[in-house]
């Protein structure tokens, strides 16, 4: 997975799960890397597990729901690519901002 082997430099990660709801496809352990390797945040278009470790982590993670089980790994996917979600267009490059409310796509960085 890109958040085990690459250096987040503040970015954020996005992951399309294809909005499903049947198992998670990320867990604590990816989220706790992904801290350590300078990510400030990951979306999950679908669900994850090991929600209190998450919660306990110093990184922005949000995600459709929880589940209790965890995806087969496959390696598959790709990098780097638009990405369409809930009717949204997010690409490469793109500044995201999140809250408790909600996720905001935007083409240039915002004055927060």
């Amino acid at each position: 997975m890109l958040i085990k082997h690459e250096t987040g430099n503040g970015r954020v990660l996005v992951v399309d799960g294809g909005g499903s709801l049947r198992c998670a496809i990320l867990g604590g352990n990816p989220v706790v890397q992904a801290q350590n390797n300078g990510w400030a945040g990951i979306i999950v278009n679908g669900c994850i597990r090991d929600v209190d470790e998450i919660n306990g982590c110093d990184i922005g993670v949000r995600a459709l729901a929880s589940h209790p089980i965890k995806a087969s790994k496959k390696g598959l996917g790709e990098q780097r690519v638009p990405l369409h979600i809930a009717g949204t267009r997010i690409c490469d490059g793109e500044w995201l901002y999140a809250d408790t409310d909600g996720i905001l796509v935007s083409q240039i960085e915002l004055s927060v």
